[in-house]
């Protein structure tokens, strides 16, 4: 996209949010999809860059402990000269950047350039941390107005430039961002400029995230509570009657996974609905993709059955990315879904089953338990001796179907429909989680996923791999793990994402 002759760059800055995912907004989701380069901060959720292109540019600039990456003349720079390349340059801010987040002269510097840009708001971390916490606000008999402070000082002076006594005067919500560090600086001001120390305050660090913890108290006692506890950045501060309704309204800490941080190694593509129903549940989804899928090195032995589909009594889908490929190759060599006509179709897996239906074509057999065995069991009630079978499937996979029919005088042309790669993942991140033992669940949906994410990872992290639970959407993955010597602590009866998900819940739940 770098046509910077005849294409003019933008910068679009996007709030992301406080934290979940979720929060990011559509518009937000529609223009991260497009970038062709990303800023982000230091609060931003890095699992946003799922949404992004692969050949995006990625550039942190955040502040972390006080310390910038990049000083904020540089970052105002690199937005100019990128957007001059012709690029469209997402800005990606925690919050709404408009709200304590220098949004507005990052603006200021690009207007000056000449540049275009648009504004994307975000969800603020004064109104999403709040909500998640189960703390109104405002409340029509508590709080009718609300003062937003900032509680933290870019000069690094040791006050706050704050006009305290009016602050304390005010009868409605206060709420201090950023201010973890300054809190018995805030406590001690607005107690001694009135305000009565048995008002109700609430501190929320990580708030909308899986990390979220919450302290209660009053201005008279929080600082003794958060001296025990060491409660650090980043935290939002509540102040007001209003904290007194979070035990009848609070719901984030109530989701049957919340705290838990699950391990999502789906490849991104298939990972959606799996992270979505996480955070359904309340959990930290950590996306950690081991599985690439590409086209195989040769299509011959694909395009030879493509176009000799009349020899055929019986197509095998074995997995959505079979189907998929499948199905592009076929438009490729010039054919279409008539060619199919007569052709029995089995597929193992609910989800593979759609994914051909979705086509317009009838599956004939999907076997009760999905794994070869049970498609084995259902295929052999049939008289299938002299039948001729196609399966395109992944270059390297169980080659229990194919010999298990043959041996059942059925005659099965193996043709690879694709190959599945490692992606290029880093590691940095997950080993820090893992080694801190902040991981709960790993998840695993296939051997190759196994295989790939033990190979990602590498021995040294295997002792903290194994203090994980694990989890495997069936007993073939489960063995894979196991002969790997992991302790596979949770597999469905019925091997799909949805009941792999329902059994992580359950085991949770009892334990």
């Amino acid at each position: 996209m770098n046509n910077s002759e005849n294409k003019q760059g933008k910068v679009v800055l996007v709030g992301a949010g406080p934290g979940d995912i979720g929060l990011l907004t559509l518009n937000g989701k529609q223009w991260l999809q497009k970038a062709d380069v990303i800023l982000y901060d230091h609060l931003v959720n890095p699992d946003m860059i799922r949404f992004t292109q692969k050949s995006a540019e990625i550039i942190y600039v955040g502040k972390k402990e006080g310390i910038a990456s990049m000083e904020q003349e540089q970052i105002n720079q690199l937005l100019v000269s990128k957007a001059r390349e012709g690029k469209t340059v997402i800005r990606l801010k925690g919050g709404d950047p408009f709200i304590f987040g220098r949004g507005g002269e990052e603006i200021q510097a690009v207007r000056t350039a000449g540049i275009a840009f648009v504004i994307v708001p975000g969800v603020t971390s004064v109104t999403g941390v709040a909500a998640y916490a189960g703390i109104p606000l405002t409340h029509r008999n508590l709080s009718s107005t609300l003062s937003i402070i900032t509680g933290s000082n870019e000069k690094k002076q040791g006050d706050i430039h704050i006009d305290w006594e009016k602050i304390a005067a005010r009868s409605g919500t206060l709420v201090f961002l950023m201010g973890a560090r300054k809190l018995p600086l805030i406590v001690e001001k607005l107690m001694s400029f009135g305000k009565s120390p048995d008002t109700p305050i609430a501190v929320v660090q990580w708030g909308t995230t899986a990390r979220q913890k919450t302290w209660t108290g009053t201005l008279g006692t929080i600082v003794e509570i958060s001296a025990k506890d060491k409660i650090l950045p980043p935290a939002l501060t509540i102040i007001g009657e209003v904290v007194n309704l979070k035990p009848v309204i609070e719901w984030y800490e109530h989701l049957p996974l919340f705290g838990k941080t699950v391990v999502v190694t789906r490849k991104g593509d298939q990972a959606e609905a799996m992270i979505d129903r996480l955070q359904e549940l309340g959990a930290e989804p950590f996306f950690f993709p081991v599985i690439e899928t590409i086209a195989p090195d040769d299509w011959s032995p694909l395009d030879n059955a493509l176009n000799n589909l009349s020899q055929y009594q019986g197509l095998i889908f074995t997995s959505v990315n079979g189907v998929r490929f499948f199905v592009e190759r076929l438009k490729a060599v010039d054919q279409d879904i008539r060619e199919l006509k007569g052709l029995r179709v089995f597929t193992i897996g609910p989800k593979t089953a759609d994914a051909v239906r979705d086509l317009g074509i009838r599956v004939d057999v999907v076997p009760e338990n999905f794994v070869a065995e049970s498609l084995i069991e259902s295929i052999g009630k049939e008289n299938i001796e002299g039948k001729r079978f196609l399966l395109p499937r992944a270059t390297v996979a169980r080659e229990t179907l194919p010999e298990q029919l043959q041996k059942m005088g059925a005659i099965v042309d193996v043709a690879p429909a694709y190959k599945t790669i490692l992606p290029d993942t880093p590691v940095e991140t997950l080993a820090k989680r893992l080694e801190a033992g902040s991981i709960d669940v790993i998840t695993f949906t296939s051997s190759s996923t196994v295989k790939n994410f033990l190979a990602l990872t590498g021995e040294k992290l295997l002792p903290a791999i194994k203090k994980a639970k694990i989890a495997c959407i069936g007993p073939v993955t489960a063995k894979t793990a196991q002969d790997a010597g992991l302790n596979v602590e949770i597999v469905p009866e019925q091997y799909t994402v949805p009941a792999l998900l329902d059994a992580i819940e359950i085991y949770f739940n009892s334990h």
